[in-house]
């Protein structure tokens, strides 16, 4: 992923809380910063070399979505993979019970279309030398990024055992925008978290400073005031995936959310797997290369059961 989709496919995908997880330590040290431009940069490079990585990776996701009295709570669970370079999320449990098997051969018919739009929505942009995400969907670079808002106040930290840089970004305002998205990113504060060796981003959390929506609201709505939080851990030594998501506000990203009130997800279970050349894919995981950063020795993983 570049820098763009880990801001906002993690912050608009699943908008969550201002508090993170686990509060950074500051970090006492003589070492120079780098340079903030350049290291945002070195971000989106590495970011887009790990997204080759994350291709090969299958993990489980339980988002558990509460209306905002409290009274309705709704737990859905996801098998969130890559088919054919598009980033699925293939419903597989509805409050702790499994698709029927009408749900299932319907869920197969969403993701069987969902590939061919964005596989098509990504050639038409392509053809026309535009930036998209895995989705097809507008992608801004840091370049621009940078030209809506600015980075401030990096600063060292100790973030689960790792040296972290922080560093604050708000937007502006007064800047000129070319898109509805870029009219997002403008409305965006908060912080982010990156790792210093690998240059990768583990930490996300901000406000949305006003509200939004994108294709009339079908592909993407975001309501003032709602706050977000991601994290990412390192899997296998090798690769960055998303681990926590919190919100707190209201947010329907296409078919696969849509909250107003609260929202926690987490991920679990990742294993490498490789599919076949059919849209709806069969998965079969691999031996894990290495040992994860929790230091558990590498294993054989079960066998994925491949979709109905």
């Amino acid at each position: 992923m570049k820098l763009i989709p880990s801001i906002l496919c993690l912050a608009l995908l699943i908008a969550g809380s201002p508090v993170p997880a686990q509060i950074p330590s500051p970090v006492e040290t003589d070492r120079p910063l780098p340079d903030i431009y350049t290291l945002m940069h070195e971000v989106e490079e590495h970011q887009r070399t790990a997204e080759a990585v994350e291709k090969d990776y299958l993990y489980h996701e339980v988002a558990r979505e509460q209306s905002s009295d409290g009274k309705k709570t709704e737990t859905n669970e996801f098998d969130v993979f890559w088919l054919r370079g598009v980033r699925i999320h293939k419903l597989t449990r509805k409050n702790g019970k499994d698709l029927t098997a009408d749900e299932q051969r319907k869920e197969n018919e969403r993701i069987d279309k969902e590939v061919i739009k964005a596989q098509d929505r990504k050639n038409k942009a392509d053809a026309k030398g535009q930036a998209t995400n895995s989705q097809g969907n507008e992608e801004v670079t840091v370049s621009r990024f940078l030209e809506l808002g600015a980075f401030t106040n990096p600063r060292r930290t100790q973030l689960r055992g790792r040296n972290t840089i922080a560093v604050d970004y708000a937007g502006d305002p007064k800047a000129k925008t070319r898109s509805r998205l870029e009219s997002v990113i403008r409305d965006l504060s908060g912080t982010i978290w990156i790792d210093e060796e690998d240059r990768t981003i583990t930490q996300v959390e901000g406000r949305f400073a006003n509200s939004f929506k994108i294709g009339g609201g079908m592909v993407m709505s975001i309501k003032k005031g709602t706050h977000f939080s991601m994290e990412q851990m390192k899997i296998n030594n090798e690769v960055w995936l998303p681990s926590r998501l919190e919100g707190n506000g209201a947010a329907r990203v296409m078919l696969l959310l849509h909250f107003d009130g609260s929202v926690f997800v987490t991920n679990s279970d990742y294993r490498k797997f490789k599919a076949t050349s059919t849209i709806l894919p069969g998965l079969a995981t691999v031996k894990e290369d290495s040992s994860s950063e929790t230091g558990e020795p590498e294993k054989d993983q079960k066998t994925a059961s491949p979709p109905k």
